[in-house]
Protein backbone atom coordinates (compact mmCIF):
# COMPACT_ATOMS: atom_id res chain seq x y z
CA UNK A 1 0.00 0.00 0.00
CA UNK A 2 1.05 3.58 -0.69
CA UNK A 3 -0.46 6.19 1.42
CA UNK A 4 0.42 10.19 -0.32
CA UNK A 5 -0.61 12.64 1.91
CA UNK A 6 -0.75 16.26 -0.43
CA UNK A 7 -1.87 19.46 1.57
CA UNK A 8 1.21 18.84 3.97
CA UNK A 9 1.54 22.63 4.58
CA UNK A 10 -1.82 21.85 6.35
CA UNK A 11 -0.36 19.84 9.03
CA UNK A 12 1.08 22.94 11.24
CA UNK A 13 -0.51 26.43 11.79
CA UNK A 14 -3.33 27.41 13.93
CA UNK A 15 -5.51 25.11 12.91
CA UNK A 16 -3.34 22.02 11.78
CA UNK A 17 -4.81 19.07 10.17
CA UNK A 18 -5.30 15.74 11.83
CA UNK A 19 -3.63 13.07 9.32
CA UNK A 20 -4.59 10.62 11.84
CA UNK A 21 -8.24 11.63 11.56
CA UNK A 22 -8.20 12.04 7.57
CA UNK A 23 -5.78 8.55 6.85
CA UNK A 24 -6.25 6.00 9.42
CA UNK A 25 -10.00 5.21 9.50
CA UNK A 26 -9.71 5.16 5.60
CA UNK A 27 -7.25 2.48 6.61
CA UNK A 28 -9.42 0.42 9.07
CA UNK A 29 -12.21 0.19 6.42
CA UNK A 30 -9.48 -1.26 3.75
CA UNK A 31 -8.16 -3.83 6.10
CA UNK A 32 -11.91 -4.79 7.22
CA UNK A 33 -12.73 -4.84 3.19
CA UNK A 34 -11.67 -8.04 0.29
CA UNK A 35 -9.12 -5.28 -1.63
CA UNK A 36 -6.13 -6.37 -2.23
CA UNK A 37 -3.67 -4.12 0.58
CA UNK A 38 -0.77 -4.45 -2.14
CA UNK A 39 -2.02 -2.92 -4.79
CA UNK A 40 -4.13 0.17 -3.09
CA UNK A 41 -3.20 3.73 -3.24
CA UNK A 42 -4.36 6.44 -0.35
CA UNK A 43 -4.68 9.79 -1.80
CA UNK A 44 -5.09 12.75 0.58
CA UNK A 45 -6.56 15.73 -0.96
CA UNK A 46 -7.78 18.97 0.25
CA UNK A 47 -10.34 20.03 -1.93
CA UNK A 48 -10.53 23.70 -1.87
CA UNK A 49 -13.78 24.12 -4.04
CA UNK A 50 -16.72 23.78 -1.92
CA UNK A 51 -18.30 22.96 -5.10
CA UNK A 52 -16.84 20.21 -6.82
CA UNK A 53 -17.11 16.64 -8.67
CA UNK A 54 -15.85 14.64 -5.87
CA UNK A 55 -17.24 12.75 -3.45
CA UNK A 56 -15.57 12.75 0.22
CA UNK A 57 -14.52 9.25 -0.49
CA UNK A 58 -13.84 8.43 -4.06
CA UNK A 59 -12.48 5.19 -5.66
CA UNK A 60 -10.56 5.04 -9.21
CA UNK A 61 -9.97 1.94 -10.58
CA UNK A 62 -6.09 1.93 -12.12
CA UNK A 63 -6.48 -0.16 -15.50
CA UNK A 64 -3.85 -2.78 -16.60
CA UNK A 65 -4.76 -2.23 -20.51
CA UNK A 66 -5.82 0.30 -22.58
CA UNK A 67 -9.59 1.05 -22.84
CA UNK A 68 -12.01 -0.98 -25.12
CA UNK A 69 -11.97 1.64 -27.79
CA UNK A 70 -7.95 2.30 -28.04
CA UNK A 71 -5.59 -0.01 -29.35
CA UNK A 72 -5.84 -3.66 -28.88
CA UNK A 73 -3.60 -5.48 -26.16
CA UNK A 74 -1.19 -4.68 -23.27
CA UNK A 75 0.98 -1.93 -22.96
CA UNK A 76 4.42 -3.26 -22.06
CA UNK A 77 5.01 -2.33 -18.42
CA UNK A 78 8.97 -1.21 -17.46
CA UNK A 79 10.83 -3.23 -15.11
CA UNK A 80 10.16 -1.91 -11.19
CA UNK A 81 6.59 -0.74 -11.78
CA UNK A 82 4.09 -0.73 -9.39
CA UNK A 83 1.07 -2.64 -10.61
CA UNK A 84 -1.63 -0.95 -8.35
CA UNK A 85 -5.26 -1.94 -8.91
CA UNK A 86 -7.09 0.82 -6.94
CA UNK A 87 -6.91 4.28 -5.63
CA UNK A 88 -8.71 5.34 -2.78
CA UNK A 89 -9.30 9.20 -3.07
CA UNK A 90 -10.37 11.35 0.47
CA UNK A 91 -10.99 15.30 0.67
CA UNK A 92 -9.75 15.56 3.72
CA UNK A 93 -11.52 19.26 4.49
CA UNK A 94 -15.03 17.49 4.28
CA UNK A 95 -13.76 14.72 6.16
CA UNK A 96 -12.81 16.02 9.22
CA UNK A 97 -16.77 16.31 10.36
CA UNK A 98 -17.85 12.82 8.93
CA UNK A 99 -17.66 9.13 9.95
CA UNK A 100 -15.49 8.53 7.68
CA UNK A 101 -14.54 4.92 8.57
CA UNK A 102 -18.08 4.43 7.86
CA UNK A 103 -18.05 6.30 4.25
CA UNK A 104 -14.90 4.28 3.16
CA UNK A 105 -16.40 1.35 4.17
CA UNK A 106 -19.38 1.86 2.12
CA UNK A 107 -18.17 3.25 -0.62
CA UNK A 108 -15.71 0.03 -0.52
CA UNK A 109 -19.05 -1.91 -0.60
CA UNK A 110 -20.50 0.49 -2.89
CA UNK A 111 -19.89 -0.43 -6.86
CA UNK A 112 -22.39 1.03 -8.23
CA UNK A 113 -26.29 2.50 -8.06
CA UNK A 114 -25.40 5.86 -9.61
CA UNK A 115 -26.92 7.37 -12.64
CA UNK A 116 -23.98 7.48 -15.43
CA UNK A 117 -24.92 10.33 -17.80
CA UNK A 118 -22.02 9.00 -20.24
CA UNK A 119 -19.58 7.10 -21.27
CA UNK A 120 -15.68 7.46 -20.29
CA UNK A 121 -13.73 9.36 -21.63
CA UNK A 122 -10.89 12.43 -21.57
CA UNK A 123 -12.02 14.63 -18.98
CA UNK A 124 -11.99 17.02 -22.21
CA UNK A 125 -14.58 14.97 -23.85
CA UNK A 126 -16.96 15.60 -20.43
CA UNK A 127 -20.34 16.97 -20.63
CA UNK A 128 -19.54 19.17 -17.87
CA UNK A 129 -18.18 21.37 -20.95
CA UNK A 130 -21.58 21.47 -22.21
CA UNK A 131 -22.73 22.60 -19.11
CA UNK A 132 -19.98 25.28 -18.91
CA UNK A 133 -20.92 26.30 -22.57
CA UNK A 134 -24.55 26.24 -21.49
CA UNK A 135 -23.58 28.94 -18.79
CA UNK A 136 -22.24 31.32 -20.64
CA UNK A 137 -24.70 30.80 -23.77
CA UNK A 138 -27.59 31.28 -20.92
CA UNK A 139 -26.00 33.14 -18.26
CA UNK A 140 -28.60 35.87 -17.85
CA UNK A 141 -31.22 33.23 -17.01
CA UNK A 142 -28.79 31.71 -14.31
CA UNK A 143 -28.34 34.85 -13.42
CA UNK A 144 -31.88 35.97 -12.86
CA UNK A 145 -32.30 32.68 -11.13
CA UNK A 146 -29.74 32.92 -8.72
CA UNK A 147 -30.25 36.11 -7.78
CA UNK A 148 -26.65 37.51 -8.29
CA UNK A 149 -24.18 38.15 -11.10
CA UNK A 150 -21.60 35.98 -12.23
CA UNK A 151 -18.59 37.91 -10.97
CA UNK A 152 -20.30 37.61 -7.30
CA UNK A 153 -18.94 34.07 -7.00
CA UNK A 154 -15.36 35.00 -7.86
CA UNK A 155 -13.38 35.10 -4.47
CA UNK A 156 -14.12 38.71 -3.57
CA UNK A 157 -16.66 39.25 -5.42
CA UNK A 158 -15.10 41.21 -8.27
CA UNK A 159 -11.86 40.57 -10.62
CA UNK A 160 -8.26 41.55 -10.38
CA UNK A 161 -8.96 42.45 -13.79
CA UNK A 162 -10.26 45.87 -13.16
CA UNK A 163 -7.21 47.27 -10.73
CA UNK A 164 -6.29 50.51 -12.22
CA UNK A 165 -2.69 50.35 -11.54
CA UNK A 166 -2.81 47.56 -13.31
CA UNK A 167 -4.30 49.49 -16.51
CA UNK A 168 -1.69 51.71 -16.22
CA UNK A 169 1.49 50.24 -16.31
CA UNK A 170 0.65 48.02 -19.25
CA UNK A 171 -0.51 51.03 -21.03
CA UNK A 172 2.92 52.38 -20.20
CA UNK A 173 5.02 49.68 -21.47
CA UNK A 174 2.48 49.89 -24.86
CA UNK A 175 3.13 53.28 -25.50
CA UNK A 176 6.70 52.79 -24.77
CA UNK A 177 6.80 50.08 -27.53
CA UNK A 178 4.63 52.53 -29.76
CA UNK A 179 7.38 55.34 -28.76
CA UNK A 180 9.94 53.28 -30.18
CA UNK A 181 8.47 52.03 -33.00
CA UNK A 182 7.40 56.07 -34.16
CA UNK A 183 10.71 57.02 -33.73
CA UNK A 184 11.67 54.11 -36.64
CA UNK A 185 8.46 55.61 -38.65
CA UNK A 186 7.22 52.03 -38.42
CA UNK A 187 4.47 52.42 -35.89
CA UNK A 188 0.90 50.99 -38.13
CA UNK A 189 -1.38 53.47 -38.75
CA UNK A 190 -4.25 51.16 -36.89
CA UNK A 191 -3.27 50.01 -33.16
CA UNK A 192 -5.34 47.13 -32.33
CA UNK A 193 -5.93 45.34 -28.55
CA UNK A 194 -7.78 42.09 -27.92
CA UNK A 195 -9.65 41.14 -24.59
CA UNK A 196 -10.43 37.47 -24.56
CA UNK A 197 -13.29 36.89 -22.15
CA UNK A 198 -14.34 40.38 -21.53
CA UNK A 199 -17.01 39.49 -18.83
CA UNK A 200 -18.97 42.67 -18.30
CA UNK A 201 -17.16 45.05 -19.77
CA UNK A 202 -15.64 46.64 -16.87
CA UNK A 203 -12.13 45.83 -17.74
CA UNK A 204 -12.35 46.68 -21.11
CA UNK A 205 -13.61 50.43 -19.37
CA UNK A 206 -10.89 50.51 -17.19
CA UNK A 207 -8.28 49.78 -19.91
CA UNK A 208 -10.00 52.18 -21.80
CA UNK A 209 -10.47 55.32 -19.70
CA UNK A 210 -7.07 54.90 -18.49
CA UNK A 211 -5.51 54.98 -21.84
CA UNK A 212 -7.85 57.96 -22.93
CA UNK A 213 -6.16 59.47 -19.94
CA UNK A 214 -2.48 58.48 -20.34
CA UNK A 215 -2.67 59.22 -24.22
CA UNK A 216 -3.46 63.11 -23.37
CA UNK A 217 -0.74 63.18 -20.72
CA UNK A 218 1.59 61.31 -23.17
CA UNK A 219 0.79 63.67 -26.42
CA UNK A 220 0.99 60.69 -28.85
CA UNK A 221 -2.21 60.50 -30.38
CA UNK A 222 -2.92 56.91 -29.90
CA UNK A 223 -6.33 57.17 -28.51
CA UNK A 224 -7.91 58.37 -32.03
CA UNK A 225 -5.49 55.04 -33.84
CA UNK A 226 -7.01 52.37 -31.21
CA UNK A 227 -8.91 49.42 -32.19
CA UNK A 228 -10.28 47.62 -28.96
CA UNK A 229 -11.92 44.23 -29.94
CA UNK A 230 -14.05 42.37 -27.30
CA UNK A 231 -14.21 39.01 -27.60
CA UNK A 232 -16.42 36.45 -25.12
CA UNK A 233 -17.85 33.25 -25.97
CA UNK A 234 -21.50 35.24 -24.80
CA UNK A 235 -23.82 37.53 -26.61
CA UNK A 236 -25.60 38.38 -23.43
CA UNK A 237 -21.30 39.50 -21.74
CA UNK A 238 -20.71 41.21 -25.10
CA UNK A 239 -24.31 43.06 -24.54
CA UNK A 240 -23.41 43.93 -21.13
CA UNK A 241 -19.51 44.86 -22.29
CA UNK A 242 -21.05 47.04 -25.10
CA UNK A 243 -23.08 49.18 -22.70
CA UNK A 244 -20.10 49.65 -20.22
CA UNK A 245 -18.16 51.10 -22.49
CA UNK A 246 -20.50 52.74 -24.25
CA UNK A 247 -18.12 56.63 -24.51
CA UNK A 248 -15.61 54.28 -26.24
CA UNK A 249 -17.76 52.73 -28.79
CA UNK A 250 -16.00 54.25 -31.87
CA UNK A 251 -13.06 52.20 -30.86
CA UNK A 252 -14.35 49.41 -29.83
CA UNK A 253 -15.63 46.18 -32.29
CA UNK A 254 -16.89 43.15 -30.31
CA UNK A 255 -17.24 39.49 -31.45
CA UNK A 256 -18.95 36.67 -30.01
CA UNK A 257 -16.19 33.24 -30.39
CA UNK A 258 -14.88 30.45 -28.75
CA UNK A 259 -11.46 31.39 -27.03
CA UNK A 260 -9.75 27.90 -27.68
CA UNK A 261 -9.41 28.51 -31.24
CA UNK A 262 -9.70 32.69 -31.36
CA UNK A 263 -8.40 32.50 -34.86
CA UNK A 264 -11.86 31.64 -36.58
CA UNK A 265 -13.20 35.27 -35.94
CA UNK A 266 -9.38 37.15 -36.12
CA UNK A 267 -7.63 35.50 -38.53
CA UNK A 268 -7.30 38.81 -40.42
CA UNK A 269 -5.44 40.11 -37.33
CA UNK A 270 -2.32 38.16 -37.90
CA UNK A 271 1.02 39.61 -36.52
CA UNK A 272 -1.02 42.66 -36.29
CA UNK A 273 -2.03 42.94 -32.59
CA UNK A 274 -0.25 44.78 -30.14
CA UNK A 275 -1.48 43.57 -26.54
CA UNK A 276 -3.47 40.23 -26.00
CA UNK A 277 -5.36 40.23 -22.74
CA UNK A 278 -6.86 37.78 -21.32
CA UNK A 279 -7.75 37.39 -17.50
CA UNK A 280 -9.48 34.31 -15.59
CA UNK A 281 -10.05 32.71 -19.29
CA UNK A 282 -7.69 29.87 -19.30
CA UNK A 283 -8.66 28.28 -16.44
CA UNK A 284 -12.42 27.95 -17.77
CA UNK A 285 -11.41 25.99 -20.73
CA UNK A 286 -11.31 22.28 -21.35
CA UNK A 287 -8.47 19.76 -20.33
CA UNK A 288 -7.29 16.55 -19.68
CA UNK A 289 -5.88 14.87 -16.80
CA UNK A 290 -2.09 12.91 -17.43
CA UNK A 291 -0.40 10.95 -14.36
CA UNK A 292 2.61 8.92 -13.51
CA UNK A 293 2.35 6.59 -11.00
CA UNK A 294 4.48 3.87 -9.63
CA UNK A 295 6.74 4.36 -13.42
CA UNK A 296 3.75 4.39 -15.44
CA UNK A 297 2.06 7.11 -18.00
CA UNK A 298 -1.78 7.03 -17.43
CA UNK A 299 -4.53 9.24 -18.97
CA UNK A 300 -7.34 9.68 -16.18
CA UNK A 301 -10.63 9.45 -17.62
CA UNK A 302 -13.95 10.34 -16.67
CA UNK A 303 -18.15 9.75 -16.59
CA UNK A 304 -19.76 12.30 -14.83
CA UNK A 305 -22.99 10.79 -13.24
CA UNK A 306 -25.49 11.78 -10.89
CA UNK A 307 -25.41 10.06 -7.31
CA UNK A 308 -28.91 8.02 -7.30
CA UNK A 309 -30.97 9.71 -4.53
CA UNK A 310 -30.47 12.88 -6.58
CA UNK A 311 -31.45 11.32 -9.91
CA UNK A 312 -35.02 9.92 -8.31
CA UNK A 313 -35.62 13.24 -6.99
CA UNK A 314 -35.22 15.09 -10.43
CA UNK A 315 -36.74 12.28 -11.99
CA UNK A 316 -39.60 12.04 -9.89
CA UNK A 317 -40.53 16.02 -10.55
CA UNK A 318 -40.08 15.82 -13.77
CA UNK A 319 -42.60 12.98 -14.14
CA UNK A 320 -40.03 10.58 -15.91
CA UNK A 321 -38.83 7.43 -15.37
CA UNK A 322 -34.66 7.57 -13.94
CA UNK A 323 -33.15 5.71 -17.15
CA UNK A 324 -34.94 8.35 -18.75
CA UNK A 325 -32.55 10.97 -17.62
CA UNK A 326 -29.66 11.18 -19.18
CA UNK A 327 -32.02 11.80 -22.02
CA UNK A 328 -32.89 14.75 -21.30
CA UNK A 329 -29.92 15.86 -19.73
CA UNK A 330 -28.46 16.38 -23.41
CA UNK A 331 -31.55 17.60 -24.59
CA UNK A 332 -30.74 20.32 -22.29
CA UNK A 333 -27.72 20.67 -23.32
CA UNK A 334 -28.35 20.68 -26.23
CA UNK A 335 -31.38 22.55 -27.13
CA UNK A 336 -30.60 24.95 -23.94
CA UNK A 337 -33.45 26.26 -20.99
CA UNK A 338 -35.25 28.17 -23.40
CA UNK A 339 -36.33 25.57 -26.44
CA UNK A 340 -36.48 22.73 -23.64
CA UNK A 341 -39.90 23.65 -22.68
CA UNK A 342 -41.29 23.19 -26.28
CA UNK A 343 -39.83 19.86 -27.18
CA UNK A 344 -40.66 18.40 -23.62
CA UNK A 345 -43.56 20.17 -22.36
CA UNK A 346 -45.08 16.94 -20.69
CA UNK A 347 -41.99 17.31 -18.45
CA UNK A 348 -41.03 20.65 -18.54
CA UNK A 349 -43.65 23.48 -18.37
CA UNK A 350 -42.10 27.07 -19.29
CA UNK A 351 -38.48 28.12 -19.28
CA UNK A 352 -38.01 28.82 -15.40
CA UNK A 353 -38.87 24.88 -14.50
CA UNK A 354 -36.38 24.54 -17.16
CA UNK A 355 -33.99 26.38 -15.25
CA UNK A 356 -34.52 24.93 -12.34
CA UNK A 357 -33.61 21.54 -14.04
CA UNK A 358 -30.71 22.74 -14.72
CA UNK A 359 -29.22 24.13 -11.89
CA UNK A 360 -30.81 21.09 -9.94
CA UNK A 361 -28.87 18.88 -12.26
CA UNK A 362 -25.58 20.89 -11.95
CA UNK A 363 -25.29 20.98 -8.25
CA UNK A 364 -25.84 17.14 -8.27
CA UNK A 365 -23.28 16.38 -11.35
CA UNK A 366 -20.23 14.10 -9.77
CA UNK A 367 -17.20 12.91 -11.66
CA UNK A 368 -16.38 9.56 -11.55
CA UNK A 369 -12.45 8.69 -12.60
CA UNK A 370 -10.54 6.27 -14.06
CA UNK A 371 -6.51 6.03 -14.44
CA UNK A 372 -5.96 4.13 -18.44
CA UNK A 373 -2.68 3.37 -19.27
CA UNK A 374 -1.02 4.95 -22.62
CA UNK A 375 1.51 3.23 -24.41
CA UNK A 376 3.88 6.41 -24.86
CA UNK A 377 3.47 9.77 -24.42
CA UNK A 378 3.16 10.18 -28.28
CA UNK A 379 -0.07 8.46 -28.75
CA UNK A 380 -1.53 10.93 -26.78
CA UNK A 381 -2.72 14.49 -28.77
CA UNK A 382 -1.66 17.09 -26.42
CA UNK A 383 -3.77 20.36 -28.40
CA UNK A 384 -7.62 20.56 -28.99
CA UNK A 385 -8.28 19.27 -32.17
CA UNK A 386 -8.96 22.07 -34.41
CA UNK A 387 -5.72 23.74 -33.77
CA UNK A 388 -4.19 24.46 -36.99
CA UNK A 389 -2.30 21.62 -38.91
CA UNK A 390 0.86 23.32 -39.36
CA UNK A 391 1.12 23.82 -35.69
CA UNK A 392 -0.21 20.41 -34.39
CA UNK A 393 3.05 18.55 -35.10
CA UNK A 394 4.90 20.92 -32.17
CA UNK A 395 1.98 20.04 -29.72
CA UNK A 396 1.97 16.10 -29.39
CA UNK A 397 1.69 14.12 -26.12
CA UNK A 398 5.85 14.27 -25.73
CA UNK A 399 5.83 17.51 -24.46
CA UNK A 400 4.54 16.26 -21.30
CA UNK A 401 7.71 14.08 -20.91
CA UNK A 402 9.93 16.26 -18.97
CA UNK A 403 7.16 17.21 -16.06
CA UNK A 404 5.89 13.72 -15.71
CA UNK A 405 8.83 12.16 -15.50
CA UNK A 406 10.34 14.80 -13.11
CA UNK A 407 10.55 13.00 -9.64
CA UNK A 408 8.13 11.47 -8.05
CA UNK A 409 4.62 9.84 -8.23
CA UNK A 410 2.36 13.12 -9.95
CA UNK A 411 -1.05 14.00 -11.89
CA UNK A 412 -1.58 17.24 -13.60
CA UNK A 413 -3.74 18.76 -16.15
CA UNK A 414 -2.94 19.00 -19.61
CA UNK A 415 -4.87 22.41 -20.30
CA UNK A 416 -5.71 21.40 -23.40
CA UNK A 417 -8.22 24.56 -24.12
CA UNK A 418 -5.63 26.65 -22.76
CA UNK A 419 -2.83 25.53 -24.69
CA UNK A 420 -4.65 25.60 -28.01
CA UNK A 421 -5.83 28.97 -27.42
CA UNK A 422 -2.70 30.52 -26.17
CA UNK A 423 -0.55 29.01 -29.58
CA UNK A 424 -3.66 30.97 -31.90
CA UNK A 425 -3.34 33.93 -29.87
CA UNK A 426 0.41 34.12 -30.24
CA UNK A 427 -0.35 34.23 -33.91
CA UNK A 428 -2.39 37.38 -33.42
CA UNK A 429 0.93 39.24 -32.02
CA UNK A 430 2.89 41.88 -33.88
CA UNK A 431 6.40 41.25 -33.81
CA UNK A 432 6.70 43.46 -30.68
CA UNK A 433 3.34 42.57 -29.72
CA UNK A 434 2.61 40.95 -25.94
CA UNK A 435 0.20 38.66 -24.30
CA UNK A 436 -0.70 39.08 -20.91
CA UNK A 437 -3.14 36.98 -19.17
CA UNK A 438 -4.31 36.59 -15.16
CA UNK A 439 -5.16 33.32 -14.26
CA UNK A 440 -4.72 30.55 -11.70
CA UNK A 441 -1.57 29.18 -13.25
CA UNK A 442 0.38 25.98 -11.53
CA UNK A 443 4.17 27.49 -11.92
CA UNK A 444 5.92 24.86 -10.88
CA UNK A 445 5.20 21.01 -11.63
CA UNK A 446 5.60 20.89 -7.57
CA UNK A 447 2.64 22.30 -7.24
CA UNK A 448 0.33 19.35 -8.60
CA UNK A 449 2.36 17.27 -6.07
CA UNK A 450 1.00 19.50 -2.65
CA UNK A 451 -2.32 20.55 -3.69
CA UNK A 452 -6.04 20.09 -5.45
CA UNK A 453 -5.72 22.47 -8.63
CA UNK A 454 -9.72 21.38 -9.58
CA UNK A 455 -12.56 20.95 -11.67
CA UNK A 456 -14.33 22.83 -9.16
CA UNK A 457 -17.36 24.46 -9.47
CA UNK A 458 -17.55 28.43 -10.12
CA UNK A 459 -21.38 29.02 -9.87
CA UNK A 460 -22.46 26.69 -13.04
CA UNK A 461 -19.14 26.91 -14.87
CA UNK A 462 -15.87 24.62 -14.63
CA UNK A 463 -12.54 26.02 -12.96
CA UNK A 464 -8.98 24.23 -13.38
CA UNK A 465 -5.84 25.86 -12.31
CA UNK A 466 -3.64 26.03 -15.96
CA UNK A 467 -0.53 24.32 -16.37
CA UNK A 468 1.97 27.08 -16.42
CA UNK A 469 5.18 25.04 -17.41
CA UNK A 470 3.73 23.49 -19.81
CA UNK A 471 2.21 27.23 -21.56
CA UNK A 472 5.99 28.12 -20.54
CA UNK A 473 7.49 25.02 -22.78
CA UNK A 474 4.88 25.49 -25.57
CA UNK A 475 5.64 29.15 -25.95
CA UNK A 476 9.71 28.73 -26.34
CA UNK A 477 8.86 25.81 -29.03
CA UNK A 478 6.88 28.72 -30.71
CA UNK A 479 9.93 31.07 -30.30
CA UNK A 480 8.47 33.21 -27.11
CA UNK A 481 10.30 34.19 -23.57
CA UNK A 482 7.22 33.29 -21.16
CA UNK A 483 7.37 34.65 -17.79
CA UNK A 484 5.42 34.28 -14.59
CA UNK A 485 4.72 36.33 -11.56
CA UNK A 486 2.17 37.52 -8.72
CA UNK A 487 -0.46 39.85 -9.64
CA UNK A 488 1.65 42.83 -8.36
CA UNK A 489 -1.21 45.46 -7.42
CA UNK A 490 -2.89 43.28 -4.86
CA UNK A 491 -1.72 41.30 -1.55
CA UNK A 492 -2.47 37.52 -1.45
CA UNK A 493 -4.92 35.96 -3.87
CA UNK A 494 -4.08 32.73 -6.30
CA UNK A 495 -3.91 34.60 -9.47
CA UNK A 496 -0.68 34.80 -11.60
CA UNK A 497 0.12 37.37 -14.24
CA UNK A 498 1.83 35.29 -17.70
CA UNK A 499 3.71 37.65 -20.30
CA UNK A 500 4.70 36.28 -23.65
CA UNK A 501 6.78 38.48 -25.56
CA UNK A 502 9.16 36.92 -28.95
CA UNK A 503 12.25 35.85 -27.69
CA UNK A 504 15.66 37.70 -28.05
Amino acid sequence: MLVDFRPHTRLRGSRPVDIGASVVPVLEALSEGAVDLDKVRLVADWVQYRENFRDVVDLRPILHTPAARGPAGPVPVPMGTREDDLEIAVDVRRSATLPLRELAADRLRRTGGHLALEDWGPGSDSCIWEFNALYWSALELWEKASGQGYEQALPGGESDARNVDAARDLIDELFAVWDRLTAASALPDELYVVELGVGNGNQAKVFLDTFRERDREHGGGYYRRLHYLMCDYSQHVLDLARETVGEHLDHVSAFALDAVRPLTALGFLQYKVFLVYVSNVYDNLPTDEVAQLGGRTYCVETRAYLPADAATDIASDLGIEVEDLPRLVHKLLRLGPTLLPEAVPDHVADVDSAVDFWRRTWAALRLEERYVPLAGLDTYTLSAPTVRADTETLLDGELLGPMLQSGADLRMHVSNGAVTSFVESLRLLHPYGTLVCHDLFVTDVGGYRTGFRGPGKYDGSVVNWVNGPLLAHVGRRHGFDVRYERFRHRSGGNIVTMTAQVGD
